[in-house]
C-alpha cells in the first residue's frame, strides 16, 4: 500500500513546474516507509511506500533491465507469486520479492493486457520511454484511488486530490456539489474540484505527447451473464470455496496484520476464515458506543470468543466529532457519511499493533445486504419493469435532497452553473448497461459502480491510510464479484431476508445468531447528539457569519432544517450531516 503521483508534459521542451517532492510530502501518510521517484524534465513518477511485502527490497520505482520502462504502484497484487513463477519459466530474473517488480515484466510481455492477469487492488503508473507515453490504470472496482487533471500543457496524477491542488486552478465544481447533495457523496468521475477527475475503476489511460488521452475500459461487471441453472446447494458450495480462497490469498504479508471485526455477518465471516487458515490467533479490532441502540461491541466480542481472536475494543462518545474536520481533510471531498469517523478511530487502534487489516467491505453491494432493497425488490412487481419505473421506485432510496428541494436550497444566482441532470443521467445509463440483469442485480450494479467506489471504499482507504494502515477486502476479489453477478437476485433477497443465500452459506462457520442478527449500520448516533450535546456546534458551523456554505445555499432553508430537527418536528440528521461536511470542506480547501 502506497501513494503514487506524477506528471507528463505535452511539450518536452517546456520547463516543468511540478515538484514531485512536494507531492510526496502531501501523501506522506500513505507511505511513511520510503520515497522514490523518477523524472527527466518532461515526465516524472513517484511513490511513497507503506512496506507490506519485502520491506527491505521493495522500494519503488521499478525499472526494466534497459531502464526504458519505469513503474510505480499503490496496492497489492495477491497472485504475484504465481505470475512470477510463470515469468521465471520464460527466463526472467528477479532481484526482489516485491509484487511491483512482477508488474514491470508482465507489461513487457503482455502490454496493456497485463492488467487481466492481476488479482489485486491497485493503481499503477508506467512511463514507457520507448513509446514516449504514460500509462495509468486503476483496479477493477476502485479499491485504490487515482485522480488526474489535464491542461493544454500537461497531465498530472495523484493517489489523493491534495497532491494535485498546488498545481491546479482551485475552483468549486458546482455540478459535483449538487450531485453530492443528491447522493451524499460525489459520484465518479466528478470531484468537488473543477478540472480534477477520478480515473474510473476498471479503466486505463494512455497519455501521449500530442495532448491526447486515450481511455479504455479493461474490466466491467456488466459483462457477466446471470446463470439460472444452478441450484441452491451449488451456489453455496461455490460461494464458500471462493470466499475462503479470497481470504487465504490476502493473508500474504511480511508484517503483522489483523482484521476489523464489528460482529456483523461480513467481518465475522472473514475473521472465521482467517482463524481457519492461520496458526496463531488473529488480531481483531472494533469500537463501541455507550448508547446500546448503536453499539455492536457485544456481537464483536461474541465473534472474537467464537474464533479465539486477540480482540481489542474501545468505547467512544460524542467527542469523536472533533475528528470531523480531519476526516474531511483526508477525503479531500465532502462526505455526509459520518461512519468515516469511527472507521478512523478503529484504524487508529489497529495501527498501534499491525500494518494491515482484512475487512468485510463490498458484501452488502454484492449480495443485497442493505435494508433499502427490501421495500423495492421484495416482490415481483419490478421483475420486468422499465428503467424509468426502476428509477421512480429505487432512486428515492439513494437520494438525500431531491431535485425540487435542491432548487430551493441553492442560491438562484448559481442555478446556471449546475448541470441538474447528472445523477438521473448516470442512473439511466448505468441501468441500460445491464438490461440483461434482473431488477435486483441492476440495483446492485449501480451501487457497485457509484456507492462503493464513490463512498464505501473511500472510507477504509482514506481513514486507514491516514493512520498508515492497509486494508484488504476479500469480498472484492474479482472472482467473487464476477460470481456474485452471475447469481440471480432471487438467491440474494428472499421474502424480505437480505443476503439470503450468503447467510445460509456461512451459518455453519459463524453460527445462526451472528449470521441472522439484525443489521446495524456502522455509524455514530449523531442525530441524537445534534439535539443535545452538539446543538450549539450545528448552529456555529452552519449559520455563523463567516460560514462558507451561506455563499452557496439559502440561509432560511438551512435554519428551517435545523430548527425542525432540534425540536423533533423532523429527522433531518442526514441532511445536517451533509451540510456540515460541505461547510468543513469549503473551510479547509477554500
Amino acid at each position: 500500500m502506497c501513494g503514487i503521483y506524477g506528471y507528463y508534459n505535452f511539450d518536452k521542451t517546456r520547463k516543468c513546474s511540478i515538484d514531485l517532492r512536494e507531492m510526496a510530502r502531501l501523501l506522506h501518510h500513505r507511505g511513511p516507509d520510503g520515497i522514490g521517484m523518477y523524472e527527466d524534465g518532461s515526465a516524472g513518477i513517484g511513490n511513497v511506500r507503506l512496506a507490506i511485502i519485502d520491506p527491505e527490497g521493495g522500494g519503488q520505482p521499478f525499472y526494466s533491465d534497459d531502464k526504458m520502462v519505469v513503474v510505480v504502484q499503490n496496492g497489492e497484487i495477491f497472485n504475484f507469486k504465481e505470475l512470477k513463477k510463470e515469468l521465471e519459466i520464460d527466463g526472467v530474473i528477479f532481484h526482489t520479492h516485491c509484487d511491483t517488480e512482477v508488474l514491470v515484466h508482465l507489461y513487457l510481455k503482455y502490454g496493456y493486457e497485463f492488467l487481466n492477469k492481476l488479482n489485486g487492488m491497485f493503481s499503477i503508473a508506467i512511463f514507457d520511454k520507448s513509446k514516449d507515453e504514460m500509462f495509468i490504470a486503476r483496479d477493477r472496482i476502485g479499491e485504490k484511488p487515482l485522480y488526474f487533471s489535464k491542461t493544454e500543457s500537461q497531465y498530472i496524477f495523484s493517489s489523493e486530490i491534495k497532491g494535485l491542488l498546488p498545481y491546479v486552478d482551485k475552483k468549486v465544481n458546482y455540478t459535483a456539489i449538487n450531485a453530492y447533495l443528491r447522493l451524499n457523496y460525489v459520484p465518479s468521475p466528478l470531484t468537488a474540484f473543477d478540472g480534477v477527475y477520478h480515473v474510473e475503476p476498471g479503466t486505463y489511460q494512455i497519455i501521449k505527447r500530442d495532448g491526447s488521452v486515450v481511455t479504455a475500459i479493461w474490466w466491467s461487471l456488466a459483462n457477466q451473464e446471470i446463470n439460472y441453472h444452478k441450484n441452491e446447494g451449488e451456489w453455496i458450495s461455490e460461494f464458500n470455496s471462493l470466499l475462503e480462497d479470497s481470504v487465504k490469498i490476502r493473508l500474504e504479508s511480511d508484517v503483522p496484520f489483523g482484521a476489523f471485526l464489528s460482529g456483523g455477518v461480513d467481518s465475522t465471516s472473514v475473521v472465521g476464515l482467517m482463524a481457519k487458515n492461520m496458526k496463531q490467533p488473529a488480531k481483531t479490532y472494533s469500537i463501541g458506543f455507550p448508547d446500546p441502540r448503536f453499539d455492536e461491541s457485544h456481537y464483536a466480542q461474541m465473534a472474537a470468543d467464537r474464533f479465539k481472536t486477540d480482540h481489542h475494543c474501545e468505547i467512544v462518545g460524542y467527542d469523536i466529532v472533533s475528528e470531523w474536520e480531519d476526516f474531511i481533510y483526508h477525503c479531500d471531498q465532502p462526505h455526509g457519511d459520518v461512519s468515516f469517523m469511527p472507521m478512523r478511530k478503529v484504524s487508529e487502534i489497529a495501527s498501534k499493533d499491525v500494518k494491515m487489516v482484512l475487512t468485510g467491505d463490498g458484501a452488502d453491494e454484492l449480495f443485497a445486504g442493505y435494508e433499502k432493497y427490501v421495500p423495492v425488490f421484495s416482490n415481483e412487481k419490478l421483475a420486468g419493469a422499465s428503467i424509468e419505473t426502476l428509477k421512480k421506485e429505487y432512486l428515492p432510496y439513494l437520494t438525500l435532497f431531491d431535485d425540487e428541494k435542491l432548487r430551493v436550497l441553492w442560491k438562484k444566482s448559481l442555478h446556471t452553473k449546475i448541470d441538474w441532470n447528472v445523477v438521473d443521467k448516470a442512473f439511466i445509463e448505468t441501468f441500460n448497461e445491464v438490461q440483461h440483469f434482473d431488477a435486483i442485480n441492476k440495483a446492485l450494479y449501480f451501487d457497485m459502480k457509484y456507492l462503493l467506489s464513490g463512498n464505501n471504499l473511500v472510507k477504509p482507504d482514506r481513514m486507514a491510510m491516514a493512520e498508515s494502515l492497509e486494508t484488504r477486502a476479500p469480498f472484492l476479489d474479482y472472482r467473487m464479484m464476477e460470481f456474485a453477478f452471475t447469481m440471480p437476485g432471487r438467491f440474494k433477497l428472499v421474502n424480505g431476508e437480505t443476503k439470503y443465500l450468503y447467510k445460509k452459506a456461512v451459518t455453519p462457520l459463524i453460527g445462526e445468531e451472528l449470521a441472522y442478527r439484525k443489521k446495524q449500520m456502522f455509524t455514530v448516533p449523531i442525530g441524537e447528539w445534534f439535539r443535545t450535546e452538539l446543538s450549539k456546534y450545528c448552529n456555529q458551523i452552519l449559520l455563523s457569519e463567516d460560514s462558507h456554505l451561506l455563499t452557496l445555499l439559502n440561509k432560511v432553508e438551512i435554519e428551517r432544517m435545523l430548527e425542525e430537527h432540534l425540536v423533533g418536528k423532523a429527522n433531518n440528521t442526514r441532511e445536517i450531516r451533509a451540510l456540515i461536511s460541505l461547510e468543513l470542506w469549503l473551510k479547509i480547501f477554500f
